[in-house]
């Protein structure tokens, strides 16, 4: 994803699937393992993008995230969960960057 390398991330992995949900993006930022849920909305009616990152969905991706992290050697590092929301108004996308926006608790 162009914002996220924008940024200075070295993007690992996308669409990574496991039996318990996918990661959109895995992504290295410094000494961080980031994993991303991208959420896009074209339609404001319904609520914003990152209002649908709701707690089953960030149980969903944590227990994913165990998996890219075991089968990758990650056990000792730093990670962390971050959601980018794509709001499309008026034709234009909005993205915001929501770092740390759940942990995995």
């Amino acid at each position: 994803m162009k914002f996220l390398s924008g940024l200075g991330y070295s993007i690992l992995a996308r669409n990574f699937k496991t039996r318990f949900g996918e990661l959109d993006i895995v992504a290295r930022d410094r000494k961080t393992t980031v994993f991303v849920e991208v959420k896009r909305r074209e339609n404001r009616g319904h609520g914003a993008a990152s209002e649908f990152v709701n707690v089953a969905k960030a149980r969903r991706v944590v227990a994913a995230a165990r998996i890219y992290a075991a089968k990758n050697a990650l056990s000792d590092g730093l990670i962390r969960f971050d959601v980018v929301s794509i709001d499309v108004i008026d034709g234009r996308e909005q993205l915001r960057h929501h770092k740390g926006a759940f942990d995995a608790s």
